[in-house]
């Protein structure tokens, strides 16, 4: 610290520094209470610092849990220590696999700094790049399959009706057959061809709770009437820098999931947004981008299926019986050509969709402001 810094000063580096840590972190003190609660943590945990503060942290995650003894031994010994690939329960919530890091605060160990790393959040990083270069393939291949495809498929369905004219009614069941199931490959090549011919868009600041209010009123008026909404909004999140329209795309196809995964009746979507400043992921050019803007969208409906629940982006995976797999699809391009990345979470009785953004640089509003200038 600065020998010109202030107390005041000093308080708020810490406090900026505490709430941009990616990990989720508390500070426990030696009798089990949580004493501090950082910006991740409150997502991880799914409560706010205000409802954990004070909370005893063993009767959370359980008398017998890992991190209660954890944090025992550490305030107990005065070390750091560490411990990997611990199932981590907590209330209202599924068990998950997280590695953790506890060390003492303070000389005398008057508390314990204790870091959760979320295996399954890392591994789904991972596997959100891998779905941006899926997407892209598909968004080559729609314009192969135009050619390739719907033109000879245009012949068969022809000819199927030119057979029909000379049989009986018994054998144009087969040629209505035939007709149907070209006109079904058909509209799934107009599916596949929105890939190729949505390019990145519009390039403008554009105000993630503007479309978020869009797409959920426009959800609740419609195939969502069943449900209850959360919205949860942090009212400073800056701007990205995209296409309103297909933003709003991602998040109806976001929101349509989720109102057909819930119940009929006590049917649950939870939507919420906040700033991660420590959030950065590689980028296709080798580089780290950062990702401070999060939406989540979350349901308590049955669950992704344990089969798919890895592939989820990935093209033609569904578990509709009556689905193409191109929807979630065309959202992790959406998502990639705005620079951003989309994550699935999810076990039996919730999902939890999360949606990261870049924000809109002091270049890009300068930019913006330039162009609009230029074309007035």
């Amino acid at each position: 610290m600065s020998a010109t810094m202030t107390p005041t000063a000093a308080s708020r580096d810490f406090a900026l520094i505490w709430n941009s840590l990616p990990s989720p972190a508390l500070s426990v003190a030696r009798n089990g209470a949580i004493a501090a609660v950082n910006g991740a943590a409150e997502s991880f945990l799914g409560a706010s610092e205000r409802q954990l503060l004070g909370q005893s942290l063993p009767a959370l995650a359980g008398a017998a849990s890992r991190v209660a003894a954890l944090v025992e031994q550490v305030a107990k010994n005065h070390v750091s220590m560490a411990e990997y690939d611990v199932e981590f329960t907590w209330p209202d919530a599924p068990p998950r696999l997280v590695d953790l890091h506890a060390a003492p605060l303070g000389e005398e160990a008057e508390a314990v700094l204790l870091i959760f790393h979320p295996r399954a959040i890392a591994e789904s990083m991972d596997r959100s790049l891998t779905h941006r270069d899926a997407a892209r393939s598909v968004a080559g291949m729609a314009a192969m399959l135009a050619h390739e495809v719907k033109n000879p498929l245009a012949g068969i369905s022809g000819a199927a009706q030119l057979l029909a004219m000379s049989l009986g009614a018994e054998e144009r069941e087969l040629t209505d057959l035939i007709r149907e199931e070209t006109e079904r490959v058909g509209k799934l090549l107009e599916r596949v061809e929105q890939f190729g011919a949505m390019g990145p868009g519009r390039h403008e600041p554009v105000n993630i709770h503007d479309v978020l209010d869009r797409a959920c009123r426009a959800a609740k008026a419609g195939f969502a009437a069943h449900a209850r909404f959360i919205e949860e909004y942090d009212p400073s999140l800056p701007p990205t820098m995209g296409d309103a329209d297909q933003l709003m795309q991602v998040m109806q196809n976001l929101l349509k999931n989720a109102a057909e995964a819930t119940p009929k009746v006590g049917g649950l979507i939870t939507v919420r947004t906040s700033y991660r400043a420590g959030m950065k992921v590689r980028g296709p050019t080798g580089g780290y981008e950062s990702l401070p803007l999060q939406v989540v969208i979350a349901d308590n409906g049955a669950g992704v299926p344990e089969e798919i629940r890895r592939h989820i982006f990935e093209p033609f995976v569904t578990s509709k019986s009556t689905g193409s797999g191109l929807g979630l699809a065309l959202v992790s391009k959406i998502v990639a050509d705005h620079g951003g990345v989309i994550s699935c979470e999810s076990e039996p009785g919730w999902t939890r969709m999360r949606l990261r953004l870049p924000v809109a640089t002091a270049r890009d509003l300068e930019a913006h402001s330039n162009s609009e200038e230029s074309a007035a």
